[in-house]
């Protein structure tokens, strides 16, 4: 696997906004890869989040890379807005838009802003339906919950899907991270790791009372390995 080190993206879904500042020292200090941003319109999904200024202030807080995660309907109307907050990444959700032309144009648009274009899956789409796109995308995000809500337990039965990935980037030559978000912790962390995650967007788990924020990455990031090393066919929950 040569240099290949596994990635923690900290969701801050259920971090404390009244002190973004300190959770982003925290996260920091923990030794977290990326910073996620999950943002929600009430619409796409039936919770409500942040928009674009609050992306700002991340940017203004931290160095780490961003990933922008748009849990919204009509993303192309609003990816510039995002974009300005100079993200490592965006990701929207193919569900979002039934036009093939559409999703192309807007992954187009991420490109040319400078950041890298991703799509979402979420659990009843085939990964298959991101095929069309491989030419734009940078990455593909498996959803292993419903989108909409942090703290929702990991579907053990989507996780194949991250393998789907990895091969569909495979088949057509393209260099492209498979992404993971829902449910992970140090108990599905493995899983994740033996089907091909490389970025394991980790939320609820970094900020419960009792468990150190640093102890959490560092279990995570090793469960990664030893599901990669051991395959899914030996990997599972704790």
């Amino acid at each position: 696997m040569g240099d290949w080190r596994p990635q923690v993206a900290a969701s801050i879904l259920t971090a404390d906004f009244g002190h973004l500042d300190r959770v982003v020292r925290k996260l920091e200090k923990a030794g977290v890869d990326r910073i996620h941003l999950d943002v929600m319109d009430g619409h796409f999904v039936p919770n409500i989040t942040f928009g674009p200024d609050v992306a700002a202030a991340f940017r203004r807080l931290t160095t780490l890379p961003l990933d922008v995660h748009l849990m919204i309907s009509e993303p192309a109307r609003y990816v510039h807005r995002f974009l300005a907050a100079e993200p490592e990444t965006i990701t929207f959700h193919i569900e979002a838009d039934a036009s093939d032309e559409r999703i192309a144009e807007t992954l187009r648009a991420i490109r040319d802003g400078g950041a890298g274009a991703g799509l979402a899956i979420s659990p009843a789409t085939p990964v298959q339906a991101a095929a069309p796109f491989l030419d734009w995308l940078d990455v593909i995000m498996i959803m292993t919950v419903e989108p909409g809500f942090g703290g929702q337990r990991f579907m053990t039965d989507v996780a194949p899907k991250l393998a789907d990935a990895v091969a569909l980037f495979a088949a057509h030559g393209t260099v492209g991270a498979v992404h993971v978000d829902g449910g992970i912790s140090r108990d599905t962390a493995a899983v994740a790791g033996a089907w091909g995650a490389e970025v394991c967007v980790v939320g609820s788990a970094l900020f419960q009372r009792g468990r150190d924020t640093a102890d959490e990455v560092h279990l995570v990031r090793e469960r990664i390995w030893e599901g990669r090393r051991s395959g899914p066919s030996t990997a599972g929950p704790r």
